[in-house]
């Protein structure tokens, strides 16, 4: 499968020997000022000299960059696991494949687009390449991809017609490009050993149609397989217009135990910053972290500020565990101190399959609709963007029953939170004392509840009590203990009211509620 998590792990602590690393820090100012402006606080240093007090105000006066604000208001992204893997009907392949194997009958693109916009997808992201090696793309770096498949007579491109049919349905361009080369690694290039030392890229090859246009170029500290990778990461975000989210994990590949491949995390950052500055780099990058399951369900109580700490070669890792049940509370702050170096804006990033594999398989299924919308609710709902997989068949279509299943969950969403009651209320905020009151000119019905917090001044909510007005007195309807950049509550049952109110009660600073709205499912 696509993230491997065991192997996520194994590479974040090989990526520690590498003495010559540059700071976290380092390679984030770098890129702000190349953008031109200043480094935002969105990682404040931290260690165990901090009191469990001075922690939690450094959290609260961490704040998201622009780029992780927008990612944060996707909600929801598609993946796509498209490649030899479809064919050979394995889940991780050995780089040895025979490239013709690679035949899509049928591709259209434009099939994949229109079931992303109609099932509620604004971004969705092509795995270009996966652990075998195999590239979607004509790349002059390996023949282990299209251009050597007989498939459209050697002329096929999956990523030009992928990026063409997305921004021709108003959605956002992802790639994926695994750090892990099965097929490199047979020729001798992944984890063969050599030194990080300065390298050009673009690498012009002999024959190469960039040699007389001058391309932009950059000198960059890389082993041989790293350097490959950036000549890639150069293809990509140079020919196929503009990417807004590139996907790394960390697996190395299922080589010898005593061969590893130490990754240039801050070259590869570093080139990704200058050719595409408004790019997303998940989850194995510094702006999106994985959630640490592949079932698409985020904490109960999910953070986006989280202690981390230098893992080498300009990388971040968890401080805690990545699978550890809180990850930002202040317990888990102060826990963190004795190894964590930054608290650094974060957010989760939950990744599951429409069906139980990431390649499509033809005896499996997708989904059901309730499956769906209980990720939804524990991922969107909690915090978290949810980044679900719909995998091309065969054919090079996204198969009927996956189409008509997305087209259902969106319906199903709609129908769970049908319309704001909140919509023309009067609203009033007392930033005094963290408390918002909705009136809503009659009494009403509600059942579910969707608040959100102004993430621009951070995440500062701690625990929070909802109430409505129920005759002469308020009555409490539920509690929450984080917000974020999005909270759905489900109530048990419906509560009727005209007057309802958010009592903030315990936070990190001051809390702007940016959304407080009330629904009554049609469900």
């Amino acid at each position: 499968m696509t993230v491997s998590r065991r192997l996520f792990m194994a590479a974040a602590a090989s990526t520690a020997v590498a003495a010559s690393s540059a700071s976290i820090p380092a390679v984030a100012a770098t890129a702000a000022r190349r953008s031109g402006g200043a480094e935002p606080p969105y990682r404040i240093p931290v260690g165990p000299g901090d009191s469990p007090e001075s922690v939690v105000a450094k959290a609260s006066r961490v704040r998201p960059t622009a780029r992780q604000i927008a990612w944060q208001k996707l909600e929801q992204t598609a993946f796509l696991h498209f490649g030899v893997n479809t064919f050979t009907g394995l889940e991780w392949g050995t780089g040895d494949e025979d490239p013709d194997v690679f035949q899509p009958s049928g591709l259209d693109t434009d099939q994949w687009a229109r079931a992303l916009r109609d099932g509620g997808f604004r971004l969705a992201i092509l795995t270009v390449k996966h652990h075998d090696g195999f590239v979607l793309y004509r790349t002059r770096y390996t023949k282990h991809g299209v251009a050597s498949s007989s498939w459209r007579g050697g002329k096929g491109d999956v990523l030009r017609s992928f990026a063409d049919s997305l921004r021709r349905y108003g959605i956002k361009v992802g790639v994926y490009i695994s750090p892990a080369d099965e097929n490199q690694y047979l020729d001798g290039v992944y984890a063969n050993g050599s030194r990080r030392s300065a390298r050009t890229i673009p690498t012009l090859t002999p024959d190469d149609d960039r040699a007389g246009d001058d391309p932009r170029s950059f000198t960059l500290d890389a082993t041989d397989y790293g350097a490959h990778m950036l000549n890639q990461l150069y293809e990509v975000l140079t020919e196929y217009g503009p990417v807004d989210e590139v996907w790394f994990d960390g697996a190395q590949g299922r080589i010898p135990p005593d061969k590893v491949e130490t990754y240039d995390w801050d070259s590869w950052y570093t080139l990704i910053r200058a050719l595409a500055p408004d790019a997303t780099m998940a989850v194995r990058g510094p702006d999106v972290r994985w959630v640490g399951n592949e079932g698409g369900l985020a904490r109960e109580n999910e953070w986006s500020v989280v202690p981390v700490k230098d893992s080498g070669n300009g990388s971040i890792d968890y401080a805690l565990r990545y699978d550890a049940p809180d990850q930002g509370s202040r317990e888990a702050l102060a826990e963190a101190r004795a190894v964590a170096q930054y608290v650094q804006w974060w957010p989760a990033e939950c990744d599951v399959s429409i069906r139980p594999g990431w390649f499509h398989h033809a005896d499996e299924q997708p989904k059901t609709v309730e499956q769906l919308t209980d990720i939804w609710f524990r991922s969107v709902g909690r915090n978290s963007v949810l980044l679900l997989n719909i995998p091309p068949d065969r054919r090079g279509l996204l198969p009927d029953a996956d189409v008509a299943r997305l087209r259902e969950f969106r319906e199903r969403i709609r129908k769970e939170l049908p319309e704001d009651l909140t919509h023309g209320a009067r609203t009033r905020h007392d930033r005094a004392t963290g408390t918002v009151t909705v009136d809503l000119g009659r009494a009403r019905e509600a059942d579910r509840i969707r608040l959100a917090e102004d993430i621009r001044h951070g995440q500062q909510l701690e625990h929070a009590v909802i109430e409505a007005r129920v005759g002469d007195a308020w009555q409490t309807v539920t509690e929450v203990d984080t917000v974020g950049a999005s909270r759905v509550l489900k109530l048990p049952a419906a509560v009727t009211a005209r007057r309802w109110r958010l009592r903030v009660t315990r936070s990190r600073g001051a809390v702007r509620i940016a959304e407080f709205g009330l629904y009554r499912s049609e469900v």
